[in-house]
């Protein structure tokens, strides 16, 4: 089982996984977990991380990665301090 996590499109599969989550829940922290499983795959992929291929070292690297994209996400397409919604128009009308 050890095994699956040092295989590249393990890591794919589950980026796709989470960015269709994602989709249903739209709260950009699967977002943020798709791209750090991309980080660790494409790295897999690449050669980058082979020597790092232990299962708890990839997940720290998909935590930190994922939380490095979350919090950069949540400031680019998050609703920006102040930003106030103002109704033209009332639902009951």
């Amino acid at each position: 089982m050890s095994e699956l996590w040092t295989y590249w499109w393990v890591w794919i599969a589950a980026a796709l996984v989470f960015s269709i989550i994602e989709v249903f829940v739209p709260v950009f922290v699967f977002l943020g977990m798709a791209v750090g499983a991309v980080t660790v795959g494409v790295g897999l992929a690449f050669g980058l991380l082979g020597w790092l291929a232990t299962p708890s070292v990839l997940l720290l690297i998909f935590a930190a990665a994922s939380l490095i994209a979350a919090l950069v996400l949540r400031k680019v397409i998050g609703v920006q301090r102040g930003q106030v919604k103002i109704w033209d128009r009332d639902i009951n009308d």
